[in-house]
């Protein structure tokens, strides 16, 4: 099926490793001219490699400047999918403000931002596709991750406020909400297995086979599952799809909408 993103510039931030580097990675396939980045320069060089992309440009969109410079730098942004952010677990009384101001940065403003640079051209153009890489925990907060819950609840918030306002624009922008995914995430050095099995009586494999189990489909999902859901609300064929909140979590949220 020919997705219809041949030739567009799409621009994944995020893009080094995990769903990001998997998105990336399929808009190339589709003859997408794919920019990647990420905070290390180097890893953005290998990323650029890894995902056929056209370019990689390195920028820390935690910083208040950095998305307007990236987006001048890709230039017209036909597709942007916004993927940057962080997790980890915490008690909630335990964290602190700089704590949750420093996951806002990233984790929100971070796509306001980006979202931001990208309308005047996406306007200009009359078309343009926005996808937002929110999480299960935005629609039913993980107790064990408080500020990340929080954030990514902003983000299902914020993409269905951007499909509203510009829609007229002929500008698509929808949510994907992720389960957990086998990524460096969560099966990294220190990442989230490591985090919970700290913080239980568990070891870090019992850990990964519980939330596992935990799904319905009863692991967990891979990147390139979740990227390919990213792929078709990015494409011509999901051209009548905005504002919507796509659940890629393997049944694991029980709603009907």
């Amino acid at each position: 099926m020919d997705l219809g993103l041949r030739d567009r510039t799409c621009l994944v931030t995020g893009s080094t490793t995990g769903i990001g580097l998997e998105t990336a990675r399929m808009l190339a396939v589709e003859g997408g001219r794919v920019i990647v980045t990420g905070r290390d320069r180097e890893r953005v060089e290998r990323a650029k490699e890894e995902a056929g992309a056209t370019a990689g440009i390195a920028a820390d969109l935690a910083t208040p400047e950095a998305a307007e410079r990236l987006v001048a730098e890709a230039g017209q942004v036909d597709c942007l999918v916004n993927n940057v952010g962080e997790a980890y677990q915490a008690a909630f009384d335990q964290l602190t403000d700089e704590q949750w101001d420093s996951m806002w940065q990233l984790n929100v403003m971070s796509y306001v931002r980006c979202i931001r640079a990208v309308l005047p051209g996406m306007r200009r153009a009359g078309r343009g596709v926005i996808v937002n890489v929110s999480s299960t925990a935005g629609k039913r907060p993980s107790t064990g991750m408080p500020n990340y819950s929080v954030t990514k609840a902003a983000v299902l918030s914020l993409s269905r406020l951007v499909a509203d306002l510009y829609a007229k624009d002929g500008i698509r922008c929808n949510a994907v909400a992720p389960g957990p995914t086998a990524t460096g995430a969560w099966l990294g050095e220190g990442g989230l297995a490591d985090q919970q099995a700290a913080r239980s009586n568990n070891t870090r494999l019992e850990v990964l086979e519980a939330v596992g189990k935990g799904q319905p489909l009863g692991r967990l999902a891979e990147p390139e599952e979740i990227a390919a859901v990213i792929c078709f609300l990015c494409s011509e064929r999901s051209s009548y799809v905005t504002g919507s909140a796509w659940s890629a979590d393997g049944g694991t949220v029980p709603t009907i909408i």
